[in-house]
C-alpha cells in the first residue's frame, strides 16, 4: 500500500489556503474596493446636490457673487479633502476651489460629456485627461426654470478609497491566516486519531497477510478506528485459531485413520505369514471388518458435516411428538444395554410433547446423545432422559453416570474429533463426529445444546426445540 494518504490530505490543505488567498485577493478585494466607491460616491453625491440646490443655484439666480461662491466652494473643498467645480455644459469651467478665478481665459474641459455617469452619478478615472491620477467624480445638475444650466462636480483621489480598501484587505488577510492556523488543529487531530491508527492497522494487515497471525497491536480509542482495530484483531485471532484447530483436525484424521489401518495390515499380514495359523483366521477376520466398519463409520461422519458445512443444514420442518421419538430411539439400543446390564430411564413430560423441528435429523441428534452416553457409561449403570415444558420451549435432557468430561476440556467437547484423554482409553470406536454432528443440526433450528458434566460423576445434555400444539 502506498503511504499516499497523508501527503493528499497535507496537498488538500495547500490547495485549500492558496485558494483561500486568490479569493481574498481577487473576488474579496474587487468587491471591498467597489463597496467603498459606491460608499463615497453616495457621501459625495449629497454634498454635490445639496450644493447645486443651495449656493450654485443662487449664483445662476444671481442672487450671490462669484466670489461668494467661490468662498463657499474653497472652503468645503478644505474640509471634503476634494476639488469642487462648477461647470456649464459645454464644459467651460466657472468656478474651481482649486484654481483662482479667472473669468478672462476660463479653463474648458475637453470632450465633456454629462452622459459619461450612464444611469449612476458617479465616474471613475481622469475625468477627460483633467487629472494625472485616478478620481472619483461626482455630478449633481444645477437647474433653473426646469432647465439645466451646469453641475456641481467633486473630485475626490481614489487613492483614500485604494487605502481603505487595502486595510480592509488586510484584515481579510489576517482572518484567513488565522483560519489557515486554526484548521492546523484539525489537521493535528486527522494525524493523531486517524491516520497514525490506520498505520497502525495497515502495519498489522501486512504481517496477517504474510501469515503473522499472533501479530498485536493497539488502538486506544472507542471510536470507529477502535472498534475497527478491535474486530480486525478478533479476526486474527479466529483465523489462528482457526488455524489450530485445522492442524488438530489433521492430526485427529489422521490418528483416527491410522490406527485402524495399522491393525487391518498388521492381522493381515500375520495371516498370510502363518503368524496366525488358519483356525484363528476367522476371529481375526471379524477384527479386520470391524475395523473396516469404524473407517466406514468415520468417512461417512466426514461426509455428512462436510455436507452439512457446504450447504448448510437443510431442514424439513413438521409438528411431531418428541417423546415418541425418544421412545424409538431408546428401542435401537435395547440389546447394546442388555450387554452391559445399563438401563435407560425414561422421564417424559404428559402424555405427548408434540414440537416443530425436522423429525428426522432431531432422531439423529437423539441417536449420538445416547449412543455417546452409553459408550462413556459403566456396566450396572443408568441413563436419564427427560423431557420438560417451560416458556412455550421444549427442553430434553440426556444424563448418564459415566466417566465424565474434564473440567477444562468441557468447552471441547462439540469440535470435530475431539476425545479427551479418558475417552481415548473408553471409547476405542468413536470417530469424535458424532457431537459435532448434534451441534450443526441444533444451531441449524436455532435453538442451543449446552452440556454439564463432572469428572467421575457423569455428563447431561440438554437441548431446546419450539413446542406447538398438537
Amino acid at each position: 500500500m502506498k503511504r499516499t494518504l497523508y501527503l493528499k490530505f497535507l496537498f488538500a490543505y495547500l490547495i485549500f489556503g492558496v485558494f483561500g488567498f486568490i479569493i481574498v485577493s481577487s473576488f474579496v478585494s474587487q468587491n471591498t474596493y467597489n463597496r467603498l466607491t459606491k460608499e463615497k460616491a453616495e457621501s459625495v453625491y449629497r454634498e454635490a446636490n445639496l450644493l447645486a440646490n443651495t449656493y450654485a443655484a443662487d449664483l445662476y439666480s444671481t442672487t450671490r457673487s462669484l466670489a461668494e461662491v467661490k468662498e463657499q466652494l474653497d472652503n468645503l473643498g478644505t474640509f471634503m479633502s476634494a476639488t469642487i467645480w462648477i461647470i456649464n455644459p459645454s464644459g467651460r469651467m466657472v468656478i474651481s476651489s482649486d484654481r483662482p478665478l479667472d473669468v478672462e481665459n476660463p479653463f474648458v474641459v475637453e470632450g465633456f460629456d454629462p452622459t459619461v455617469t450612464g444611469d449612476s452619478y458617479y465616474t471613475t478615472g481622469t475625468f477627460f485627461g483633467s487629472f494625472n491620477e485616478e478620481v472619483l467624480s461626482v455630478f449633481a445638475p444645477i437647474t433653473a426654470n426646469f432647465k439645466v444650466k451646469g453641475y456641481v462636480v467633486i473630485h475626490t483621489t481614489m487613492a483614500d478609497i485604494a487605502k481603505q480598501s487595502d486595510d480592509f484587505l488586510a484584515i481579510a488577510y489576517l482572518l484567513l491566516g488565522i483560519l489557515l492556523a486554526l484548521s492546523l488543529i484539525i489537521l493535528f487531530f486527522f494525524t493523531e486519531m486517524v491516520y497514525l491508527p490506520l498505520k497502525k492497522i495497515t502495519a498489522a494487515t501486512e504481517q496477517y497477510a504474510s501469515g503473522n497471525m499472533h501479530y498485536e497491536f493497539s488502538i486506544d480509542s472507542s471510536d470507529e478506528m477502535g472498534y475497527l482495530a478491535a474486530m480486525l484483531q478478533y479476526m486474527a485471532a479466529e483465523i489462528a485459531s482457526s488455524e489450530d484447530n485445522q492442524k488438530k483436525f489433521i492430526a485427529n484424521v489422521s490418528h483416527d485413520f491410522r490406527s485402524p489401518l495399522t491393525s487391518i495390515r498388521g492381522y493381515l499380514e500375520a495371516m498370510l505369514d502363518g503368524t496366525i495359523p488358519p483356525e484363528m483366521h476367522e476371529k481375526y477376520l471379524g477384527i479386520v471388518l470391524s475395523e473396516t466398519e469404524r473407517l466406514t463409520k468415520l468417512t461417512n461422519g466426514l461426509l455428512a458435516l462436510n455436507n452439512l458445512n457446504m450447504k448448510g443444514v437443510v431442514l424439513e420442518w413438521s409438528d411431531f411428538d418428541i417423546n415418541e421419538v425418544i421412545k424409538s430411539t431408546v428401542l435401537s439400543f435395547e440389546g447394546t444395554c442388555r450387554k452391559r446390564s445399563i438401563s435407560i430411564e425414561l422421564a417424559l413430560y404428559g402424555e405427548s410433547l408434540y414440537v416443530h423441528a425436522d423429525e428426522m435429523k432431531i432422531g439423529q441428534v437423539l441417536y449420538n446423545l445416547l449412543d455417546n452416553a452409553i459408550k462413556f457409561s459403566h456396566n450396572d449403570s443408568s441413563i436419564r432422559i427427560e423431557t420438560t415444558e417451560k416458556h412455550n420451549k421444549a427442553f430434553i435432557s440426556v444424563k448418564d453416570s459415566g466417566i465424565g468430561i474434564p473440567k477444562d476440556d468441557v468447552k471441547f467437547v462439540f469440535n470435530r474429533f475431539y476425545k479427551s484423554d479418558l475417552s481415548r482409553g473408553k471409547d476405542k470406536k468413536g470417530t469424535g463426529l458424532g457431537l459435532s454432528i448434534v451441534k450443526e443440526i441444533i444451531t441449524a433450528h436455532d435453538e442451543h445444546i449446552n452440556v454439564i458434566s463432572t469428572e467421575g460423576v457423569g455428563t447431561e445434555f440438554i437441548f431446546s426445540l419450539a413446542k406447538t400444539e398438537e
